[in-house]
Parts: C-alpha cells; sequence; structure tokens
C-alpha cells in the first residue's frame, strides 16, 4: 500500500492541476487500481512521477530535489589526551572488539563512563576513567 506521504503528493499534485474527478478516476484506472490507497508502493512512485512530469510541463509544480538530512558538526578535541583516547578506541576497532570506529560512537561510550557528551568536556578524572576502561577493555 502507497505511504501517507505519497498518497499526500499524489493529492496535491491532482490539485495543483485542478484535476477533474473523472479524470483522476480515469489516470486511477490506467494504473489498475479505484484508489491511490490501493496502489502498490513502487507503482505510487511512478503514478507521482507521471503527475510530476505533467504538472511541470502545465508550469503549475517545481520539481525540487530531496533535502538533506542535517548534520550538525562538531569539531574534534584536539588536547593529546582526546587523541590518546581516540587511538585506543581505532585500537579495538582494529581488534574487532568495537564494531563501530566513528567519533559519535566513541562519544556514546564517553558519555556512559561520563556523562558528558564531548571528549573536550573531560576533565582530569574523567579522562582517567576513559582510559583505563579503553586499556582493559583492549587487554581482555
Amino acid at each position: 500500500m502507497a505511504t501517507p506521504a505519497q498518497i499526500k503528493k499524489i493529492h496535491a499534485l491532482k490539485g495543483a492541476m485542478n484535476m477533474e474527478d473523472a479524470e483522476y478516476r480515469k489516470l486511477l484506472s490506467d494504473f489498475k487500481v479505484k484508489s491511490s490507497t490501493k496502489l502498490s508502493i513502487p507503482r505510487a512512485d511512478e503514478l507521482i512521477k507521471d503527475l510530476e512530469e505533467k504538472a511541470v510541463a502545465m508550469g503549475v509544480w517545481e520539481k525540487r530535489k530531496p533535502a538533506r538530512k542535517a548534520q550538525a558538526k562538531r569539531r574534534l578535541a584536539d588536547d593529546p589526551q582526546s587523541k590518546m583516547i581516540r587511538a585506543y578506541w581505532i585500537q579495538l576497532h582494529q581488534a574487532d572488539k568495537v564494531t563501530d570506529p566513528s567519533e559519535a560512537a566513541l562519544c556514546k561510550f564517553v558519555k556512559r563512563m561520563t556523562r558528558k557528551d564531548d571528549l573536550s568536556w573531560l576533565n582530569e578524572r574523567d579522562v582517567t576513567v576513559v582510559k583505563k576502561a579503553l586499556k582493559d577493555w583492549l587487554e581482555r
């Protein structure tokens, strides 16, 4: 079945083109369904593509690129202690003890250990706790 977002887009395109109900029903019958909710997801994509092409040709619709997901970029802590913690994390990954070598995964681990979200927020005690935990994990 078509997703709610697909159905919403189909009806938005239908409205933008001022499509009569009879014309819309004829279009659906070409897709061998009686209602847009009965379309499979791939068939709904085909219908949307068809309607978009017609709407763009009529000048009532502007095709947009899909929105990219916003990603917050953190600046990496570059003090020697953070670099050492990061090195231990990468060694754990190389030893197949950590599946995700990313900075985000390291930050999750650090948060579990210290309740602080970022390496740059660690004090000396926190650094000691994290380094000891990583060393012990590496030795196992």
